[in-house]
């Protein structure tokens, strides 16, 4: 397989994660300072987690990522305003069955975070392939005979 394009789907799971620990965080903050400060900064908290579940679980934003483009060891990222940009990746990935993380350096440092219900089973198999091998799985030129 050479060039694969996964298109991301939000994920609904992931921006109730992040929602729910940035609430957590501001509670704990109301709870500490019990003022109006503690108030204001919970307050801040939530809206935070609020602005980060919609651009990075929701792929809301204009700078959130649409698509992985993969050909070889090489990743596009396409961005939801439409740019396409080649990225550098970083060398320290994590993979799991239930994410796989993306740090990128070049153009912009950022790592993309993509979990399991964001593509189908086999696009997300092909990614955690992909980020552990540096390369899609493909099917020899010349088969041995049997």
């Amino acid at each position: 397989m050479s060039g694969t394009r996964l298109e991301l789907s939000p994920s609904w799971i992931l921006a109730a994660a992040i929602l729910m620990l940035h609430s957590a965080a501001g509670a704990a903050l109301i709870a500490v300072l019990g003022n109006g400060l503690g108030v204001a900064l919970g307050a801040l908290f939530v809206a935070l987690g609020m602005a980060a579940a919609w651009a990075r679980a929701l792929l809301a934003s204009g700078a959130s990522v649409r698509a992985l483009e993969l050909s070889g060891d090489a990743m596009t990222v396409e961005m939801q305003d439409g740019r396409k940009v080649g990225a550098e990746l970083d060398g320290q990935r994590h993979v799991s069955r239930f994410m796989v993380t993306l740090p990128v350096r070049r153009p912009m440092r950022r790592t993309i975070l993509v979990t399991r219900d964001m593509l189908p089973a086999q696009e997300f198999r092909l990614l955690r392939l992909w980020a552990l091998w540096g390369r899609l799985p493909g099917v020899a030129h010349k088969q041995l005979p049997a």
